[in-house]
């Protein structure tokens, strides 16, 4: 793994050799630490994860506070004071839990944290307790070699990410927003995430906007009946007609910011036209991403669940669908009248989880900051601003007028289908990526 050069003369130096130790240690630890969470209130919470975190912590002279709704679903916060206290502060955070395993499926033991051949595998690889061990590594570097940051960090690691952050980041914001408290802008997951298109280009996405969240459930009412009997006003088929409706539902292409300036990037470095009323042949070139980042050209809905019935001969009175609905920053409105409007008659519809759309400024001094740092590390790159098309704990800090962004950077090989790994059997993640990432992330940290 290739070294930074040192910023300014005298800079003190990391110990990279202990750092590289530590990241896969600390990655592999969080990995064997069983933080599943399946979204309907069991599984084991946060709080061991959360424990090894602050001593950690400790053992650099970092004190952190746990918080939570309860014992067990619980989040880390502590703050790192910069030489400037003039600046405002910046915010670096990560979740702890992650989705559930199957471990039969899998070819490694999803809560091993092996490192088979250079990679590590494990549940939350990839997201997100990887990246959580690159902050905490490059901390814990810095306070050994004595380096200050410009800027005030605020760490927070936060329970319940990946069932909409009620229990998380949106109640440490709405419950303690005072450790907060002169932070303007904040780093987190899926962003700084290297992808090479065909020819060799490498590409560095930075997240600068996120889409909303609706997830729906739908009820269609009915007359539950004899299955022998004749019934037109059966709710199965309301709710399945209204499901297919909502499923095949084509919504208007709308081209955010952030995503002409990636498509634009992409052409440019390409050497292909760019056509802004036919973005079909510029989203191609993207190959594995082109399903994320054609999502982001509109609002999408996806049905994802169906419930109904509890016996053969029996038509139930009600019948259940769940549905992800994602719209763009701004689209809010219009997305959930044109849902009501598929919806129909006798199906209505509520809200499993409903959360705002962000978005950054890309013309602002942290990004950058980011560009240098990735360049830094890795000359060849090409970094570019897009819209998730998903939603991390950036939205929870928005409501604290913090701008979010995607920047937890990790240098990728060509073949890695990074945003396949995400909750996907098998997920893992090569031990140099993590390194790298390291690397980019203290320079950034230095700068920022």
């Amino acid at each position: 793994m290739s070294e930074v050069s040192p910023i300014g003369a005298g800079a003190p130096a990391i110990d990279w050799a202990r750092a590289d130790a530590e990241v896969v240690e600390i990655a592999a630890t969080l990995i064997g630490i069983d933080t599943t969470n399946p979204g309907d209130g069991t599984g084991p919470g946060e709080r061991a994860a959360a424990e090894y975190v602050v001593s950690l912590l400790a053992e650099v002279g970092v004190a952190a506070d746990i918080v939570g709704p309860t014992p067990d679903r619980t989040s880390v916060l502590a703050r790192i004071h910069g030489h400037d206290r003039h600046r405002p502060g910046l915010a670096v955070h990560g979740h702890l839990d992650v989705v559930p395993a199957h471990a039969p499926d899998w070819q490694v033991p999803p809560f091993s944290g092996a490192v088979v051949d250079g990679i590590l595998w494990g549940r939350g690889a990839v997201d997100m307790k990887g990246q959580v061990a690159m902050i905490l590594a490059v901390i814990r570097a810095h306070i050994r070699a004595g380096i200050t940051c410009p800027r005030d960090l605020v760490l927070a690691f936060f329970a319940d990410e990946e069932a909409g952050m009620v229990h998380g980041s949106r109640w440490v914001t709405e419950h303690h927003p005072e450790h907060f408290a002169g932070v303007t802008e904040a780093i987190g997951e899926v962003g700084g995430f290297s992808h090479s298109l065909s020819g060799g280009q490498r590409l560095y996405l930075i997240a600068t906007a996120e889409k909303g969240i609706s997830w729906l459930r739908l009820i269609a009412q009915g007359r539950a009946g004899h299955g022998a009997m004749l019934n037109d006003e059966n709710a199965v088929l309301r709710l399945a007609a209204a499901v297919d409706r909502v499923g095949r539902a084509e919504f208007p292409i709308r081209v955010h910011p952030s995503v002409m300036s990636l498509l634009s990037a992409v052409a440019e470095v390409s050497g292909t036209d760019f056509d802004p009323a036919d973005l079909g042949p510029t989203v191609a070139l993207l190959g594995s991403l082109a399903p994320m980042v054609g999502a982001s050209l509109r609002n999408t809905a996806q049905p994802t669940g169906l419930t109904a019935g509890y016996k053969v001969n029996v038509v139930p009175g009600q019948a259940y669908a769940e549905v992800d609905g994602r719209y763009l920053p701004g689209e809010r409105t219009e997305f959930l009248a044109r849902i009501d409007e598929l919806l129909g008659e006798h199906v209505r519809r509520e809200f499993i989880c409903d959360d705002i759309a962000v978005e950054s400024p890309v013309a602002a001094g942290i990004v950058t900051s980011m560009v240098e740092a990735i360049g830094a590390v890795d000359p060849q790159a090409r970094v570019v601003p897009y819209l998730l098309s998903g939603g991390t704990d950036n939205k929870a800090l928005s409501r604290l007028g913090i701008h979010g962004y995607g920047f937890l950077p990790l240098r990728l090989p060509a073949e890695l289908d990074f945003l396949r790994m995400f909750h996907a059997v098998d997920e893992r993640v090569p031990v140099a990526s993590l390194q790298f990432g390291m690397r980019a992330l203290e320079r950034f940290l230095r700068i920022a």
